[in-house]
């Protein structure tokens, strides 16, 4: 059904296929972190953020982006330097940089994005090997993602 989704619109630009896929999807492409990430080898994150998208399209691909973030987000804390926390910070780049160019309306997806990356039990502080892997992966995917 999403992907009847897809080219809806007069002269709206198209939300590529390939980002329909579910979490799973997100999470083996992003193993290529911080090295550069694509969907079905062909497709970047931030193209996954179309301007005048609608809210149906816009739901179906940030419904599994921040799945993704969630379960990186786990495993992050579990290893602060390890390589989830750099995966993390390439899908908050990436989306952040598709998200730039659209006029604001995916800004609702950033923030619970942000959030999903960034939660922590008890509001504590990451330590610094966390900030240096995201950071990483954050550059990575403002640059290729």
């Amino acid at each position: 059904m999403a992907l009847a989704l897809v080219g809806c619109g007069d002269g709206e630009e198209q939300t590529p296929a390939a980002c329909f896929a579910d979490a799973d999807v997100y999470l083996a492409a992003l193993e290529d972190a911080p090295g550069e990430v694509r969907l079905d080898s062909t497709t970047a994150i931030s193209d996954c953020l179309v301007e005048e998208q609608d809210e149906g399209t816009l739901g179906s691909v940030g419904e599994p982006v921040i799945a993704a973030a969630t379960e990186l987000n786990a495993e992050a804390r579990e290893d602060p330097a390890g390589d989830a926390t750099v995966q993390l910070g390439y899908l908050v780049g990436a989306v952040q940089e598709g998200a730039s160019t659209t006029g604001g309306i995916h800004e609702d997806l950033v923030i619970r994005l942000d959030t999903a990356a960034r939660f922590s039990e008890g509001g504590e502080p990451f330590p610094p090997e966390f900030e240096r892997a995201f950071g990483e992966g954050y550059a990575a995917g403002q640059a290729s993602g």
